[in-house]
């Protein structure tokens, strides 16, 4: 199993910088979806080295689910080359997440904002 990264406040911004491609898993202990979600995790990231996949205890990381609007866990966002192209909360499938990071590396990185753009 591909280890998830633990994300917080302090080494959000590097871990980010750290990969072209991210998925962050937005969630809570006492959430009964999040832990089912988490085993999805679980199976997917092996197939997907070149995803970096981390997660964001709301309850530890109030400061980071506040920057990021999340109001219900789970909440999964994609990043590709430090820009969100996902967001949404809700557990999905194996099916939907493979789908998702499969159109995410597809995304050709010129046509997405630049910094200046942000």
């Amino acid at each position: 199993m591909s280890a998830i990264k633990e994300l917080s406040a302090k080494n959000f911004d590097d871990t980010i910088a750290s990969s072209p491609l991210v998925l962050i898993d937005f969630w809570a202990e006492w959430c009964g979806p999040c832990k089912n979600f988490s085993e999805v995790l679980s199976e997917v990231a092996p197939q997907y080295k070149d995803c970096l996949f981390t997660s964001v205890d709301v309850e530890k990381e109030k400061e980071l689910a506040l920057e990021f609007s999340v109001r219900s866990v789970p909440f999964v966002m994609i990043i590709r080359d430090r820009v969100v192209v996902y967001a949404e909360s809700g557990a999905l499938t194996k099916t939907a997440l493979c789908e998702l990071l499969d159109q995410a590396k597809k995304i050709d990185p010129t046509q997405l904002p630049s910094d200046e753009e942000k």
